[in-house]
């Protein structure tokens, strides 16, 4: 979620209305009942026509014991000494081998006391490899490893071979003295330096992905947000969020598309933006309203109170609302209830699916269906989702027998667990892709082959 910083006043409280409970709420016990049903049948399917192979280790010396890491088919290790830091690309068929290295710069995120660096992720994105390292954002060659570009900002891709990138301009002297330990709100730079201040403009620029050549800059007043999106008929496209105004770039050129006028709430404007889909989700936190816009025309569909008396709901890719023993998953469209859920649920959107997951330990319990809430089949005996790298599918993962975890996996379109195989003898953290399971165990990484 992202913040725009404004003076916003409270709202003062509303009478609550009274009226019968809508026809969603009924689904509630139904609900519940057929998850428990699901539960006691189980969902697992048989292993025929699953492929399970070991391939080999990537050594600890590597940079194994770093997060894992997996874009385009690879893995990815770090190695961090002093001041230095390398990335290594391994090939995985038909053992895992290295392909290359590459010293990449260091962040602002690095501890020069510790060694430590900030988080690392690796990112595929058509012909180009983005490394994004704490504030910092590196394209290089995933062929070779050569660097084509670096910056000290954080970058977001955008479709068409473009990524835009925020600065945040602050007026000199406002600087935040750590020591101090002074309260107050702070306001942060692109660099992740506190300001006592908000920015007095923010600096939009669209950017050439494969060279980093400036193609185009906005500068509106105050702070924004920019985020990718559509513009209509394929169009990749920059959404810019003000104080005051939205508006819809082209992602190459920066010409404005389209614009509208965010009105203001109870005298207040918008504090917070974000983007569902095709949907931008334009918040007004002291105002207690939220008002959901369209990302092609940005005509604005609907607008709803928020209760700031309950806890924001988790729901990973829904739009939901927190109600007193339940969670309200809400159409992006319209605003209004499309199906509810337990409030001792965690939500997420995963290949397709929506998993219904046990919030203190993350362990999932049921499939069901995004749009209506009907659920499809139980996760029961399955204790976690393996971290998925840009993967269609959803991987899962259970104890078992031997010692090691075993793996499943759930394809779009099928609402069944399609057993994959045990890695003996790994215990640690595990990833995934469409072809590769990575686990981490005392010698390094070990991977394994899968088709389904």
């Amino acid at each position: 979620m992202a913040l725009i910083d404004l003076d916003l006043d409270a709202l003062p409280d509303r009478p609550a209305e009274r009226s019968p409970p809508p026809p969603w709420r009924y689904r509630h016990a139904g609900l519940a009942l057929v998850v428990a049903l699901l539960l006691t049948l189980g969902g697992a399917a048989p292993t025929g026509g699953t492929f399970w192979r070991e391939l080999g280790l990537i050594p600890a010396e590597a940079g194994a014991e770093a997060s894992i890491q997996m874009a385009g088919g690879r893995v990815f290790t770090v190695v961090s000494a002093g001041r230095n830091r390398l990335l290594t690309a391994w090939g995985l068929q038909p053992s895992p081998h290295r392909l290359w290295s590459a010293e990449v710069p260091i962040s602002a995120s690095f501890d020069p006391v510790n060694g430590v660096f900030g988080v690392v992720r690796v990112e595929r994105i058509d012909d180009l490899l983005l490394l994004s390292a704490g504030l910092s954002s590196t394209i290089l060659d995933p062929a070779t490893g050569r660097i084509r570009w670096t910056t000290p900002a954080r970058i977001t891709p955008v479709a068409g071979g473009t990524a835009i990138v925020t600065e945040r301009i602050f007026r000199p002297g406002t600087l935040y003295d750590q020591e101090s330990g002074d309260p107050g709100m702070l306001y942060f730079s692109a660099d992740g330096q506190p300001h006592v201040e908000p920015p007095i403009r923010t600096e939009v620029r669209g950017l050439d992905l494969a060279t980093g050549a400036v193609l185009w800059s906005a500068a509106p007043g105050g702070s924004v947000t920019a985020e990718a999106t559509g513009g209509g008929d394929d169009r990749p496209a920059v959404l810019i969020t003000a104080s005051d105004a939205l508006s819809l770039h082209d992602a190459r050129t920066g010409a404005v598309l389209r614009e509208t006028t965010l009105p203001r709430e109870d005298g207040y404007g918008p504090g917070t933006s974000d983007v569902l889909d095709d949907v931008a989700l334009i918040g007004y936190p002291e105002a207690g309203r939220q008002a959901g816009y369209d990302t092609r025309t940005l005509e604005r569909l609907w607008i709803r109170d928020l209760d700031p008396g309950l806890d924001s709901a988790d729901c990973a890719g829904l739009l939901c609302a927190a109600e007193r023993g339940e969670v309200r998953v809400l159409d992006r469209r319209t605003g209004r209830a499309a199906w509810s859920a337990p409030s001792e649920v965690d939500l997420a959107v995963r290949s397709g699916w929506v998993v219904m997951r046990e919030p203190s330990s993350g362990t999932p319990s049921a499939l069901v269906d995004p749009a209506t809430g009907r659920p499809l089949l139980s996760l029961s005996g399955w204790t976690g989702e393996v971290e998925g790298f840009a993967s269609r599918v959803l991987l899962l993962r259970r104890d078992d027998a031997s010692g090691g975890p075993a793996f499943g996996a759930v394809l779009p379109g099928r609402p069944e667990v399609r057993v994959l195989g045990v890695a003996g003898g790994s215990g640690g953290d595990c990833g995934g892709d469409d072809r590769y399971v990575v686990c981490r165990d005392v010698r390094g990484l070990r991977v394994w082959a899968y088709r389904v």
